[in-house]
């Protein structure tokens, strides 16, 4: 039976040791207050000691200034090899009278020497065998070296010099990381001591050398953590094809070589002209499923950008396929024929065919020679034609030309208004001073070329023309495809991909399906298959085409696709944002005229640049203003500048879209790499601090 007598009990709870008054007791049950002063119900069988005196704190003071005492090494040599009790420990280990404080102590060791002591019940414990012991002491020892390393590592980062175990693993660090690497801890660690986030902590200890490999890196981790690279594989062959009775010449920038479009004139001077478009037809021989097709589908697109490239078919595949010159290749051939006075079409005509490149045009290299005046003037008995035109009349781009101004008139009469192409192109061009020149550090040309010259009408709108009108061949033959919409031609409606052939007001077509470039893109190959049902089975192609009406893969590709797409545009602007910052550095430009396109945003007259305002007398939307750059930053990919003067305040200060196909994407989507403060990669206390990119390019 309990008495009053004041008594004390030690006990286990959760993992931890706990004291307090014993307020009431039963035979199963006790009530004890703890110095919290909240109550609990402990079970009798739970209590490890009782005792009157001392009272609780100083006995655990007591019991932890002996702990410290206990040579665990010789505890356990003379340990019993049986089970024993913390009482029966205290006894061999201290004496046989071994105080209550000793008892406690014993316990308090027992318990937190798991690699030396097993616990084998209430206040029992059992040695581990000597195997496991030092098994787990070597364990104990490495643990100790790497906690060791990180300190030193970290307290070098907080010094501003970088071990090189951190900068052999910095992107993977940044990008993606292994929370329980030391590498990852020490950065961590530093980052906490030094109150800076771990890109600042980084950078200022030299280990981001190149902004350039920052940003490359950043998005191989994010797309192609397994690298770029490409197996070998070749297409199988396929059977023979018909040849084209005319040849073909393409239309392409200089570093293009994943020709996949051509065009050719025959009949100029009979009344009745036929233009041919030739698509690289790689669906001949790659197959759904096929380990071509899951490469392809595994990129979605080539990636492009200034001075690099990543293809979405192997070089070999390529190589097998491109339009180049001199070649006889497979096509998919988009033929029209039309009244050669009044341009309007008679009939159309697709085929599966083998013709022969005769040249690749280069529009960089002819653009100051193929000009508007050129093409609409009457022919000159004694030009001089360019080498690079030796092999093309002058005639034929004369048709295409006038033809392409047609077409883009009828299309802006459905768009209801003209399409502004007052902005340029850029084109960019990187000159390595010497082999060693690290990546990113490439001397950096930017020149202007204005939209829609004469070479990049012509094939703009004969890739129109052609996608419009085999997106309607699918739909005529209930062929499912895919298809890229605008509901209307208004701020906020955004071009959308989807299985059915709705309007594209943005262009000014009632259906728009890519079909024009399969060797870039994966949605072309998808529809160049479907379409080549069509061509051979005609109105059976429903039965045969390799995507059924509903098939939920279409949707799969679409969703596939829009990300992927949406990273490599977004990768292209922030390179080539940021080879424009290099441009401005290397020429030493501190000032640019620019407009102001709305509150706190200019865009600079002759660069691809936009930039944030800061100060300076206030300027609105449309005003022509002279900024001075106030701060670049590469590696955030950011500039601001401050207006020193203002120009002109036109009246007209709305901006018209000048493509409805890009102009939805315009901008650098911000990224954010988001390293924990905390080294736990499970723990849900995480403090984040993100190294925010901000963007601001066109």
């Amino acid at each position: 039976s309990w008495d009053n007598r004041q008594m004390y009990a030690l006990f286990e709870d959760t993992g931890k040791f706990l004291t307090g008054r014993i307020m009431s007791q039963t035979d199963a049950t006790a009530q004890i207050e703890p110095e919290s002063g909240k109550r609990q119900k402990v079970k009798v069988a739970h209590l490890l000691i009782t005792f009157n005196a001392p009272n609780p704190r100083e006995l655990v003071a007591s019991a932890t200034q002996l702990q410290e005492s206990i040579d665990l090494n010789l505890a356990w040599e003379f340990a019993s090899e049986d089970e024993f009790s913390f009482i029966e420990f205290a006894q061999e280990y201290f004496s046989e009278h071994a105080s209550l404080a000793e008892q406690v102590a014993a316990l308090f060791c027992l318990y937190g020497a798991p690699h030396y002591f097993r616990r084998a019940g209430k206040g029992r414990f059992k040695k581990a065998p000597a195997e496991i012991l030092a098994q787990a002491l070597q364990a104990i020892e490495k643990k100790r070296l790497i906690a060791e390393q990180i300190d030193q590592w970290a307290q070098e980062l907080a010094q501003g010099v970088c071990p090189s175990a951190i900068e052999l693993q910095l992107f993977k660090i940044l990008f993606r990381p292994d929370k329980n690497a030391a590498e990852y801890k020490a950065v961590v660690q530093a980052a906490k001591a030094t109150k800076k986030a771990p890109l600042d902590l980084l950078q200022t200890a030299g280990a981001i050398k190149s902004a350039y490999q920052f940003h490359w890196q950043r998005f191989l981790s994010e797309q192609f953590p397994k690298g770029t690279g490409h197996p070998e594989l070749f297409a199988p062959a396929f059977d023979d094809l018909v040849q084209a009775p005319q040849p073909a010449f393409s239309i392409d920038d200089s570093s293009t070589n994943e020709i996949d479009d051509a065009l050719s004139v025959v009949g100029i001077g009979s009344g009745t002209v036929r233009v041919g478009v030739h698509i690289a037809a790689p669906g001949l021989a790659i197959k759904p499923g096929s380990d071509i097709d899951v490469i392809a589908k595994s990129r979605m697109s080539t990636v492009y950008m200034p001075g690099n490239k990543i293809t979405m078919l192997p070089k070999s595949v390529v190589e097998q396929f491109s339009l180049d010159e001199g070649k006889y290749c497979p096509t998919l051939s988009f033929y029209l024929d039309f009244n050669e006075e009044t341009l309007a079409i008679i009939q159309t005509e697709s085929r599966i065919e083998s013709v022969l490149i005769k040249a690749n045009l280069r529009h960089d290299h002819l653009s100051d020679w193929v000009t508007a005046e050129l093409l609409t003037q009457a022919p000159v008995a004694d030009l001089i034609v360019p080498e690079a035109l030796k092999n093309v009349e002058l005639k034929d781009l004369q048709f295409l030309f006038r033809l392409a101004q047609k077409l883009k008139l009828d299309r802006e009469q459905v768009r209801g208004k003209p399409e502004i192409q007052t902005r340029p192109d850029f084109d960019f061009k990187l000159q390595k001073p010497s082999a060693d020149q690290p990546l990113g550090d490439e001397v950096v040309q930017i020149t202007q070329r204005k939209r829609g010259e004469p070479l990049d009408l012509i094939v703009a709108e004969a890739m129109i023309l052609t996608n419009h009108h085999w997106g309607r061949l699918l739909a005529d033959k209930g062929v499912p495809g895919i298809y890229r919409s605008q509901a209307a031609l208004a701020p906020g409606v955004k071009v959308r991909m989807s299985t059915k052939p709705l309007i594209h007001a943005g262009i000014g077509v009632d259906c728009y399906a890519w079909s024009s470039s399969p060797l870039r893109r994966y949605v072309d190959m998808v529809n160049q298959w479907q379409l080549i049902a069509c061509i051979k089975q005609g109105s059976t192609a429903a039965l045969v085409a390799p995507f059924k009406p509903k098939d939920a893969s279409l949707f799969a590709i679409i969703s596939g696709f829009d990300d992927a797409y949406a990273a490599y545009r977004n990768i292209q602007n922030q390179m080539e944002l940021y080879w424009t910052l290099r441009y401005l550095a290397q020429n030493n430009i501190q000032e640019l005229d620019a407009v102001i396109i709305k509150d706190g945003l200019a865009r600079a007259n002759e660069l691809p640049l936009v930039l944030s305002i800061v100060g300076g007398p206030q300027a609105q939307r449309g005003d022509q203003v002279k900024l001075k750059i106030t701060m670049v930053n590469e590696l955030l990919l950011a500039i601001q500048a401050t207006v020193i003067e203002v120009f002109s305040h036109p009246e007209n200060t709305s901006e018209a879209s000048d493509d409805a196909e890009s102009e939805e994407e315009l901008g650098v989507t911000p990224v954010a790499i988001a390293m924990d403060l905390d080294d736990s990669p499970d723990s849900s206390e995480a403090v984040p601090e993100a190294i925010q990119v901000l963007s601001t390019g066109a």
